[in-house]
This record gives structure tokens, C-alpha cells and sequence, in this order.
């Protein structure tokens, strides 16, 4: 039985306005971190011979590998993945710009698929492709750096602070542990000289495809033993020595993430290396309640346990169905 209902029989499909029936699916495979995301679009993208547009927000980044748990190599090779390390923590990479290559990259994919397979846990970014993206006027480089230093040398509570100060109403809204949406959110208030907020307008965009999505969970313990796993096994696959080898990217915004600011923090001597170890694994569980709070808040979404397989496809089969 899953737990908390996740299998029910209500079919949510976002479809543009149109008179004419739409033929081409995107079905969005989402859910907190190690539930299963990777292992159930691939099998889904067999299923349909499709392929997948990852929407984990630091699997672009093709200088982290082991803390950002890519799918291994043989999960690339059985499934066409696009997404992964196509790009450089050096390159600016917005949700708007995300927003922009992923739509023209599912248009491309539907000449050749029905369905197209989006999976990932960033729920920013899947919002992206699904409702579309406020687009934000782009802040200068240079004020991007002065605030990554101010992040460096000062610590995320003056980010916080300095946010609170110009545009309290997203203060109350915004992650407030997350160094990234806080410091995108001050270059607009900075460069404009207006609140962050203001430019939010929260409206939907009506894709032309069909979307059906799925998000996964399981009891709340198995999750989190997931993840305690998930962290052992980064740690024997390499992953202090891939955080310390990006010592000196370390005040890039991908950086100032889970996975790799405890490690910061270790080798700057300030926590030994087990307290970073559990510094991971705890951030990670808040990181997993922080997800399943945002996709529970989404309307449409249709839950799973990650061995529902079958079920799932019934499910995707089902809501396909053009009248």
C-alpha cells in the first residue's frame, strides 16, 4: 500500500487551449533526493523509446559528478540523457536560460518521440518546462561576484539580512538556506533597484503538449535510510577527493550546495571529517522535506511508491488517451 495515498485515480493534464487533440506527451518524473527518479524514467524512457531531459539543477555541471549522484554510465548508456554536464560551474546558467533550451529541446524530441521523459528533483526547474518562468531582467557579472564574496566572507545570514531589507515579502517565500536563490534574488533587487518580488507574476503558460506528472515518496525512515546509504557510498566512490579538487571554484554559486560546503568547511578545519560526513546526510534529509513540501504544494501531480512500475504505466496509458 503506498503510503500517504500516493496512487489515485485523479488525471491532471496541462494542455494549451487549443480546438485540435494534442498528440505529444512530456511525463515529469519528480520526488525528493534517492527516492528512485533516475532508475524509474529510464525504465519509463525504455518502455516508451524515449528519452530524458534531467531537471536536477546541478547534474548540469560537468566538473560535479559524484555529490550531485549522476545517473552512472551505464545508466547513460541505456537511455539517451540530456542535461548532464552540459555545462561548466563558470558559465551563468539561469532557470530562465534553462526554461529556453529545454522547451526547444522537447520540440526537437517530439518529431521523433510521442513521449518525452523529464526527471529530477529541482522543482524550479521543472516548473520551468511546465508553467513557464517569470523572465527576470540579467544583473551585471561583476555584481554576481561581489555578492558570492559577500556570501564568502561575511556567511549566508548577511545574504539573508540584506534580502529582508529589499524585498521582505520573497524573504518570507524563499529557501532561505539556499545561497543561490538568495543571491539571484539580490542581483535583481540590486541592479533595478525594485523588490524581486515585483517581477514574479506567477501566471501560467499554456504548453502546446500534453503533460502528465509523477512524483515518488516512500515512509518517511526508508527515505531517509535511502540517503544515509546515498552519502556512504559518495564517500567510498571518491567524493572528498572531488570536493577538494574544486577548492578553488569553491565560491561559485553550484558550489554553496549540499555535498560540498560541509567538505568546505572540513578541509577549512573547522568540522572533522565524520561531522561533515553527518552535516550531509542531515542536510540532505532537510533538502528531501524541503522537496516533497514544494511538490506536494504543486496541483497535478500524481503519486507513487518507486516499485509502482506498473502502476505508473497504467497511469501514463491512461492519461495519454486523446478523445
Amino acid at each position: 500500500m503506498a503510503h500517504e495515498n500516493f496512487y489515485h485515480e485523479t488525471l491532471t493534464i496541462t494542455c494549451c487551449n487549443s480546438a485540435m487533440p494534442l498528440s505529444k506527451t512530456l511525463i515529469v518524473i519528480a520526488g525528493p533526493t534517492a527516492i528512485g527518479k533516475t532508475d524509474l524514467a529510464i525504465k519509463i524512457a525504455q518502455h516508451y523509446h524515449s528519452e530524458i531531459i534531467s531537471a536536477d539543477s546541478r547534474q548540469f555541471y560537468k566538473e560535479m559528478h559524484i555529490g550531485t549522484a549522476k545517473p552512472s554510465t551505464e545508466e547513460l548508456a541505456a537511455v539517451r540523457h540530456h542535461f548532464i554536464d552540459s555545462h561548466s560551474i563558470t558559465e551563468p546558467f539561469t532557470v530562465g536560460d534553462f526554461e529556453e533550451q529545454a522547451l526547444a529541446l522537447i520540440n526537437e524530441l517530439f518529431e521523433k518521440h510521442d513521449k518525452v521523459v523529464v526527471a529530477g528533483g529541482s522543482g524550479l526547474f521543472i516548473k520551468a518546462i511546465t508553467d513557464g518562468f517569470d523572465k527576470l531582467p540579467k544583473a551585471p557579472p561583476e555584481l554576481r561576484e561581489e555578492l558570492n564574496q559577500l556570501f564568502a566572507q561575511k556567511g549566508i545570514e548577511t545574504l539573508q539580512q540584506k534580502l529582508k531589507e529589499l524585498d521582505p515579502q520573497y524573504s518570507e517565500e524563499v529557501d532561505l538556506s539556499n545561497p543561490q536563490r538568495l543571491i539571484r534574488a539580490l542581483e535583481v533587487c540590486i541592479s533595478t533597484g525594485l523588490p524581486f518580488s515585483s517581477f514574479r507574476t506567477k501566471e501560467t503558460q499554456q504548453r502546446d503538449f500534453n503533460i502528465i506528472k509523477i512524483a515518488l515518496n516512500t515512509e518517511r525512515e526508508k527515505l531517509y535510510e535511502r540517503i544515509n546509504l546515498r552519502v556512504d557510498l559518495m564517500v567510498k566512490a571518491g567524493l572528498i577527493e572531488e570536493v577538494k579538487a574544486l577548492i578553488p571554484y569553491r565560491n561559485f554559486n553550484a558550489l554553496n550546495t549540499v555535498g560540498y560546503s560541509e567538505l568546505f568547511e572540513y578541509f577549512d578545519g573547522k568540522i572533522s571529517l565524520q561531522q561533515a560526513i553527518d552535516a550531509i546526510k542531515q542536510n540532505t534529509r532537510r533538502f528531501a522535506k524541503r522537496q516533497l513540501t514544494w511538490f506536494r504544494r504543486e496541483e497535478g501531480i500524481n503519486w507513487f511508491e518507486p516499485t509502482q512500475f506498473q502502476e505508473i504505466i497504467q497511469h501514463i496509458d491512461k492519461a495519454s488517451i486523446v478523445e
